[in-house]
């Protein structure tokens, strides 16, 4: 099968919607099956792989780095009309999701009307990340860009979504299609042989410390600041807590003043951005993964934090309570700092707890968020869409 994908967003941003696309490339190309990735231009970046091909994009940094994409070009035109592509999947609904939309039909046509199937994965609760959208009220932009993912949706062959969480809330905002969800799996080969002591030794944590792991990308939307004002006092109380924070973002200024301020230069390590070969040993280094986002249709980092064995303290929201069993393989609470707190000083008192929820995760992870099986599932739909 010859898959395109069209994305707005893409390497070498190293966030969500990349690795998930990444992920799955990977493995339905293990599969045998051949992917092309159409992205924006990301000035001084060049792609390893032959199958990306680079729409013109407009470089701009709206609290991140973001090139936006020009969705027309001539010679990307002529590279599509030689492709023979099976299945378009379009990961949003606007640029280059229009002309994911525009190609399948296209294509179809020159086809004497063979279907070219759509699908639609819809990764983004839009309404949670109106921060990144300047000049324009929050609630006008939310309505508007859900809008148009609703129409899209609609026009789509097939919707996706990363986990069956946030089914109902796109139900409600008007998608009638049948909605079929399929989370990003971990892949496997990136978490062998870990190595627990490199960043502990690398930060000087001790090997009778509890060190709590946060790894988000460090802008409002992911509640980052929620989760240290929860757990500031652990922090500071006990002498055996640490806090291991990777990731990047506009918050960072804001972090190392708040980390300043309560006097937690010691308790608090910051180590930017982690390349992705390190991210396992990372993981290994940790003994409770901490979250506090309610903007996920999945969080994918939660699925390779119980994959890596550690129990989770989160914020019961979407794609969360999709991942995390509570209180069995972690703590799913309320956006409300005591509870929150208590659920980090439960786990970090009681080593068997964590031992049996981070056993509980990694099964969990194991049986069904592995790359290999969440291929699969993708292949089923592009099927499902052939043949219907």
């Amino acid at each position: 099968m010859k898959i395109a994908i069209f994305t707005n967003n893409y390497l070498p941003n190293p966030y969500g919607v990349s690795a998930s696309i990444e992920t799955f490339r990977h493995e339905l190309e293990r599969l045998g099956h051949t992917v092309f990735i159409f992205a924006p231009k990301w000035p001084g970046y060049t792609d390893e792989n032959k199958n990306v091909f680079r729409y013109p994009a407009i470089d701009i940094e709206i609290k991140i780095r973001f090139p936006i994409a020009i969705p027309y070009s001539l010679k990307i035109s002529k590279i599509i009309k030689k492709l023979d592509i099976d299945v378009i999947h379009a990961q949003h609904p606007n640029l280059l999701g229009g002309a994911a939309m525009k190609w399948a039909r296209k294509l179809a046509r020159r086809r004497g009307g063979k279907k070219i199937p759509l699908v639609f994965t819809w990764h983004t609760l839009y309404d949670q990340y109106t921060n990144f959208v300047p000049f324009l009220p929050s609630k006008l932009s939310a309505w508007y860009i859900i809008k148009k993912a609703v129409n899209f949706a609609n026009k789509a062959d097939a919707v996706v979504a990363p986990t069956d969480s946030i089914i109902p809330v796109l139900k409600k905002w008007g998608v009638k299609k049948e909605i079929v969800p399929v989370a990003t799996g971990v892949m496997e080969k990136e978490f062998e042989n870990p190595d627990r002591k490199l960043i502990r030794d690398k930060f000087n944590i001790a090997d009778d410390e509890i060190l709590l792991l946060l790894i988000s990308r460090l802008t409002s939307e992911k509640n980052v600041e929620f989760v240290l004002a929860s757990i500031k006092d652990i922090l500071k109380n006990r002498q055996n807590a640490k806090l291991l924070i990777s990731g990047g973002g506009y918050l960072v200024p804001k972090i190392k003043e708040f980390i300043k301020q309560e006097k937690l230069e010691e308790k608090i390590i910051l180590t930017g951005v982690v390349e992705r070969k390190e991210i396992k040993n990372v993981f290994a280094a940790g003994d409770i993964f901490v979250y506090g986002s309610k903007s996920e249709t999945q969080g994918m980092i939660l699925t390779e934090a119980m994959y890596s064995g550690l129990p989770v303290v989160a914020v019961n929201a979407t794609g969360s309570n999709s991942l995390v069993l509570n209180n069995a393989s972690g703590f799913l609470v309320k956006e409300d700092k005591k509870e929150f707190g208590n659920a980090v000083e439960k786990l970090i008192n009681d080593k068997d707890l964590r031992q049996r929820f981070g056993e509980a995760g990694k099964k969990i992870a194991q049986d069904n968020f592995t790359s290999a099986i969440c291929a699969k599932k993708m292949l089923g739909v592009y099927e499902k869409c052939l043949n219907h």
